[in-house]
C-alpha cells in the first residue's frame, strides 16, 4: 500500500468515526488526508471502494493493537490459552484514541452494511475471521469441546463484545464494567464447554 493510499484510508477512518458513513464526503476526506479528490478517485474509483478498503484498513489496525504483546522478560512463561483469549477480547476495550476511533468507525460501517449488500459481504468475511480467531483460543482452552459448540461460543462472545463496545463508546457503559462483563461471559462460555483451567486475571 502506498503512503498516499494509507493517508487516504487513515483519513477515511477518522472522518467516519467523527461524522459517520453518511457524513463521508470526498471534499472532507481530501482535506483530512491532505490530498486532492482526484487522487482519491484514482486509488479507489468511487465511494463504495473507499468504504470497502476502509473496512479492511480498520480491521488490519485492530489486528495490530489486539495482538498479544511479547513479554519483556524473555524467560517468562508464554501466556496460557485463557490469558490469550482474555487479552484478545479485552484489548478491544482500551481507552486510547486509536482504539476509540477504530471501534467507532467499525460500528458505523457495520450499521451501514444493513443498507449496502456489497459492504455486507466484506463485513461478514471479517466477522467470520474474527469469530474463527476466538474459536481457536476457545478450542485450545477446551480441547474436548465439540467444534460446533466452540464456534457458537465464539459467535456469542464476539457479538457481545460488539454490543458492549457500542454502549461504551456511547457513554452508556463504563469501561471497567464492560471489561468485567466480557470476563464474566468468558467464564460462562468456557464453563459450558468444560474448561479445565481456572481464570487468569
Amino acid at each position: 500500500m502506498t503512503d498516499r493510499r494509507t493517508d487516504i484510508l487513515s483519513g477515511a477512518a477518522r472522518v467516519i468515526a467523527r461524522q459517520g458513513v453518511r457524513g463521508l464526503r470526498m471534499a472532507d476526506l481530501a482535506a483530512e488526508a491532505g490530498v486532492s479528490t482526484a487522487l482519491i478517485y484514482y486509488h479507489f474509483e468511487d465511494r463504495a471502494g473507499i468504504l470497502r478498503h476502509a473496512l479492511a484498513f480498520i480491521g488490519d489496525r485492530a489486528d495490530r493493537y489486539t495482538a498479544p504483546a511479547r513479554d519483556a522478560d524473555p524467560e517468562a512463561l508464554p501466556p496460557g490459552p485463557r490469558q490469550l483469549l482474555e487479552r484478545t477480547l479485552l484489548l478491544e476495550f482500551q481507552d486510547l484514541p486509536e482504539v476509540r476511533e477504530n471501534s467507532t468507525a467499525w460500528g458505523e460501517l457495520r450499521a451501514h452494511s444493513v443498507f449496502d449488500p456489497e459492504l455486507r459481504e466484506e463485513l461478514a468475511a471479517a466477522g467470520a475471521a474474527w469469530a474463527a480467531e476466538i474459536a481457536g483460543h476457545l478450542a485450545a482452552l477446551c480441547p474436548a469441546a465439540p467444534p460446533g459448540a466452540v464456534t457458537a461460543a465464539a459467535e456469542r462472545l464476539t457479538a457481545l463484545l460488539e454490543g458492549l463496545s457500542v454502549r461504551w463508546l456511547s457513554g452508556l457503559l463504563p469501561l471497567r464494567h464492560a471489561r468485567d462483563l466480557v470476563r464474566e461471559a468468558i467464564g460462562v462460555e468456557t464453563g459450558r464447554l468444560g474448561s479445565p483451567l481456572p481464570r487468569i486475571d
